[in-house]
Parts: structure tokens; C-alpha cells; sequence
């Protein structure tokens, strides 16, 4: 056997070791993929922004959109994004601005906190900024244990014409058995 056919042999073992681990523990991954897009129709909950770990100063609504695969694109929630952008902040590359958002899915609801990093502030034009986010789950529906939120995001603060504020997501949020309290684990031992 050579070398090459040896490493898929332990690679395959490996991956079959992680899955199985993965089902001992109870818990299944699943992935939601949508797309966001800033709506005059669907106002930010200010109850939201009100929960957000910092003092919000932009609150975005937004409807959900999936696309699956021959069908035409459709609505399948909503979203309140909360952002803190004070003077100080110049929206350059690099920057980081802190994100609080929830997402109202079919599944249930799903909040997650975090931040924004801003990539580009003139692509394709002058005051559009490119961002990228990472939030942790910290709120989701029963029978849910927790996950990350990512994001590749636009925001038009300058309301330029023809860019609409938006982002494309990816929501990994692993589902199971709630976790014993700390207390409930200690006094199941013999």
C-alpha cells in the first residue's frame, strides 16, 4: 500500500471517529443559508436593540430570503440588526463595529452578538462599505444548543443610489439535548 493510500486510510478513520463522536454526544449540525436585505416594510424591533450588550445608534429591519435550487427566490423571515457607529468610528478597513441581530426564522428565533469588520469603504464606488461578520449564537429556539453566524455584508450609510444595505449569511447552530446544569452533572455520579 503506499504512503498516499495509508493517509486516506487514517484520514477516512479519523473522520469516521469524529462522526461518531458527534452522535454519541446527541448533537446534529445544521447549516441555514439566507440572504438579508434592509426593508422599509419590515421596521427594526426596537425591543431588539434594547437587549443589545452595547448602546445601539443603528437599528436595520430586514426581510430573510432563500433561494433553493429551480425555484425563484422567497421570504422566509425577518431580521433587526443593531450596530454602534458613534462619530469616532470612520468605517476604514479594519475597523471592527460590535453587531447585535435576530433573525425570526421558521424554526424560531435565533439572536446573535458579535462584530462587523469593515473590508472596503470604496468598492464599487466611494462610501459603500464591505464588512464581514462573526457573532456568536447567544439566544436560540428550544432544542437548539448554540453556534455561529457569519456573514459577507453591504451597508450604503451615505444612501447611495443603486447599492441596497444587505448581507449574505450562514447560520451553524448545532441542535440536541440541553446540556446538564453544572449542579445536575456533579450529583449524577455513583
Amino acid at each position: 500500500m503506499s504512503r498516499w493510500h495509508a493517509g486516506v486510510r487514517v484520514l477516512g478513520a479519523l473522520v469516521v471517529l469524529a462522526a461518531a463522536r458527534e452522535a454519541r454526544a446527541g448533537s446534529e449540525l445544521e447549516v441555514f443559508r439566507f440572504r438579508t436585505q434592509e426593508d422599509a416594510a419590515k421596521p427594526p424591533d426596537a425591543a431588539v436593540c434594547a437587549g443589545a450588550p452595547f448602546e445601539t445608534t443603528v437599528k436595520l429591519g430586514a426581510s430573510l430570503y432563500v433561494t433553493q435550487a429551480g425555484e425563484r427566490e422567497r421570504s422566509v423571515g425577518t431580521a433587526t440588526a443593531c450596530i454602534r457607529l458613534t462619530a469616532a468610528n470612520r468605517l476604514v478597513p479594519g475597523e471592527q463595529l460590535p453587531m447585535y441581530v435576530r433573525f425570526k426564522l421558521p424554526e424560531g428565533d435565533f439572536t446573535a452578538s458579535g462584530a462587523c469588520q469593515v473590508v472596503s469603504n470604496d468598492v464599487p464606488e466611494a462610501g459603500l462599505v464591505l464588512a464581514g461578520c462573526a457573532l456568536k449564537l447567544v439566544e436560540v429556539p428550544a432544542g437548539y444548543l448554540g453556534g455561529m453566524v457569519s456573514s459577507t455584508s453591504v451597508f450604503n450609510p451615505k444612501k447611495l443610489p443603486g447599492y441596497a444595505t444587505g448581507s449574505y449569511y450562514t447560520l451553524t447552530v448545532y441542535r440536541g439535548p440541553p446540556k446538564p446544569k453544572a449542579a445536575e452533572a456533579k450529583s449524577s455520579g455513583p
